[in-house]
């Protein structure tokens, strides 16, 4: 009976690992069209080079004529080699698939209209487009290779932190668009590099917001009861020592949703006006009465 019951959790593992990889890699061919419709319908027509391998390919294509989807395969083999014999293959087949799939997508769409020749426009739908099919990348473990490679060659062997080796290279990017192409399309470069992060984030960690509390008080446990029994929810006990009086006191640390902050402070009120309390932006929360590792 052990027998049958370990096969059939080793199948149903099986299944399971065969799903997630179907899925990953689903999301890196639906992240990598957006990318490369965006690249074609917005970002491209318009030359603005919002950073990365693909900003860079606009340049070189307004310069030499070359085509972008060609540049951006000659930097990005490279890359995936170099950073294969730096940094080791830790970064997957996924980041080698997506290197090669998402110029070759480009190079299939390339033919599709421009859907606005107005700079801004431009620069926030393509930003948004773009960040979505990132964020979708991510979501599937993968990579498109290209600059962010390269900062991680950077990052380790400089000690910069990988978001400012990052920025640095993308901020060299807007800088020679700003030369070569045009100031004011470098300025809007930057926007749609702006608007690329904020949605990467959305996608990444949704939408919602929760709030993690710190309350210090004296009437701490009081408090506590009325927290499991009238708001139902979970909360961790912290041992401090005042900074000033030396004393031990118990910290609450409590997570809720947008809508409960109101609740949990009339609480509070209501038991001990004079509570400490510290109210902070969460983005992110998994585990029970909020959600998992692998909801998606």
């Amino acid at each position: 009976m052990r027998v049958q019951r370990r096969e059939r959790s080793v199948e149903r593992q099986r299944r399971r690992t065969r799903r997630d990889v179907v899925v990953e890699y689903g999301l890196l061919l639906l992240g990598s069209l957006l990318i490369a419709l965006s690249f074609n319908m917005f970002l491209s027509p318009n030359q603005v080079a919002s950073g990365g391998v693909s900003g860079i390919s606009i340049i070189v294509q307004s310069v030499f004529g070359f085509e972008p989807a060609i540049t951006q395969w000659v930097l990005n083999i490279p890359l995936v080699v170099f950073g294969t014999y730096l940094l080791g293959g830790h970064f997957g087949l996924k980041t080698a698939v997506g290197s090669f799939l998402l110029p070759l997508i480009i190079l299939m769409t390339r033919g599709l209209p421009a859907l606005t020749n107005n700079l801004l426009l431009a620069s926030i739908y393509g930003g948004i487009l773009i960040g979505i099919g990132v964020g979708l990348v991510f979501r599937g473990k993968g990579s498109t290779g290209g600059l962010d490679l390269a900062a991680q060659i950077v990052h380790k062997y400089t000690g910069l932190s990988l978001g400012l080796s990052m920025a640095m290279l993308d901020g060299l990017v807007i800088v020679a668009a700003g030369f070569v192409l045009s100031p004011e399309k470098a300025l809007f470069a930057l926007i749609g590099l702006f608007v690329t992060g904020k949605t990467i984030n959305i996608v990444q960690i949704g939408l919602s917001y929760s709030k993690v509390a710190f309350i210090i008080s004296e009437e701490s446990e009081a408090i506590r009861q009325k927290i499991l029994l009238e708001m139902d929810r979970g909360l961790t006990q912290l041992q401090a020592t005042g900074g000033y009086t030396g004393e031990q006191r118990t910290v609450l640390m409590v997570v809720v949703g947008q809508t409960q902050v109101s609740r949990l402070k009339d609480l509070v009120k209501a038991v001990d006006p004079l509570a400490f309390v510290i109210l902070s932006d969460t983005n992110e929360v998994l585990g029970e009465g909020f959600k998992f590792e692998g909801s998606r």
